[in-house]
């Protein structure tokens, strides 16, 4: 079946999900779809936004709606961003330059992952939308500064800084397919490639995917490193952060806060806007979600920066949610993962158009026109707390 006839069945996330796993070998699925430890992050996402349920406030004239949001002095079509994905291109050729073309669609930012297969110059080409450019810090300043001196060259417009990697988390998907980058190819895997032969014959004839992004700035004598244990900081802190802000004069974000009190960190620190998330459950395992942290972080800013936030979002009422807790914009991960997997940039268009769908008619069903009038009173969590 090709793209075009898969997205004719699609009509959620959710079928995406479906889709992506028929599409993608097991091992690639895995990768997308799992999480690290029990996965037990990965469960609560989801269960946390499951138990707030929204309060509609109808009867109310919604004829005329808008989802536009403002975000660092731009406006936006609707509060969505496509978070960055390592490695995008062992879903689909080139999944980067998909994923850009895709959101620039609609309008929205779209961050490129420096865990990339594709150079900054391609990334840049792809699409005429805003692009933001996300960083792993590297265990040495000068390649720090180098790479916020290709990004800016390059033309992105934000940089995300991510601080929740100071060691590689232990994702046991991965470790019993004996999962990497580039591929180290087992029996095993051969097997699982030839299941999927879709997959094997769209990506084989450009070559295994390589995260060549990543080793594109070497450092120290030993130039490029053999992996990505030695390409992260565990001594990343705040006086980094304050380093990299005197580095970057554009709009910087941190993404990866999870305890709400380094939001008055953050703001001293002169970030532009926070980023809460547990990386999607693919790092702290047992950690709280996202969703139930966003009204600490809200109270702790107090309307000084903006806030996004990601981990666990599938459908437009789950952005509502966020929205109506306070934050300012949700970005969307393994949503556009399993749509680039399944149809390339005919699928990010297609994820973000069922995702803008969902979120106008949610919004229309509970009488809400703006994402302004969206607030915590139009939320209940499950027992009948608010």
């Amino acid at each position: 079946m090709n793209a075009a006839s898969r997205l004719k069945r699609i009509h959620s996330i959710a079928d995406f999900r479906d889709a992506a796993r028929r599409v993608l070998p097991r091992m690639v699925f895995d990768y997308v779809d799992g999480g690290s430890g029990t996965e037990s992050t990965l469960r609560e996402n989801a269960a946390a936004l499951e138990r707030i349920r929204l309060v509609s406030s109808a009867p109310a004239d919604v004829s005329t709606r808008s989802l536009a949001i403002s975000l660092f002095g731009k406006e936006y079509p609707m509060p969505l961003i496509v978070a960055p994905l390592g490695l995008a291109s062992s879903f689909w050729v080139k999944g980067e330059l998909a994923l850009a073309r895709g959101a620039a669609r609609h309008g929205i930012p779209w961050v490129l992952s420096n865990n990339a297969s594709v150079t900054l110059t391609e990334a840049m080409a792809a699409g005429a939308g805003p692009k933001w450019f996300q960083l792993y810090v590297p265990p040495n300043r000068a390649a720090t500064k180098e790479w916020t001196r290709l990004a800016k060259q390059a033309g992105f417009e934000a940089l995300q800084i991510t601080v929740d990697t100071a060691v590689p988390s232990r994702r046991l998907r991965d470790l019993r397919h004996g999962f990497s980058m580039p591929f180290a190819w087992t029996a095993s895997k051969l097997f699982d490639v030839a299941t999927r032969p879709d997959w094997t014959m769209r990506i084989g004839p450009h070559g295994i995917p390589r995260p060549k992004l990543m080793f594109a700035v070497p450092w120290g004598a030993e130039g490029a490193a053999p992996d990505m244990r030695t390409r992260l900081s565990p001594a990343l802190s705040w006086d980094l952060i304050r380093w990299l802000r005197d580095e970057w004069q554009g709009p910087l974000m941190v993404k990866g806060l999870a305890d709400p009190h380094q939001a008055s960190v953050a703001l001293a620190a002169g970030i532009d806007a926070i980023v809460i998330s547990n990386h999607g459950g693919r790092q702290l395992d047992g950690a709280v979600a996202t969703i139930d942290l966003l009204p600490e972080f809200v109270a702790e800013v107090g309307g000084k920066l903006p806030i996004l936030i990601d981990s666990g979002f599938r459908t437009g009422m789950d952005v509502v949610k966020a929205l109506a807790l306070g934050a300012t914009a949700v970005q969307v991960g393994r949503a556009a993962a399993y749509a680039v997997a399944t149809a390339g940039e005919a699928g990010v268009d297609h994820a973000l158009t069922i995702l803008r769908g969902e979120l106008d008619t949610t919004m229309a069903l509970m009488g809400v026109t703006r994402i302004a009038d969206l607030n915590p009173s139009l939320i209940r969590r499950t027992g009948g707390a608010r």
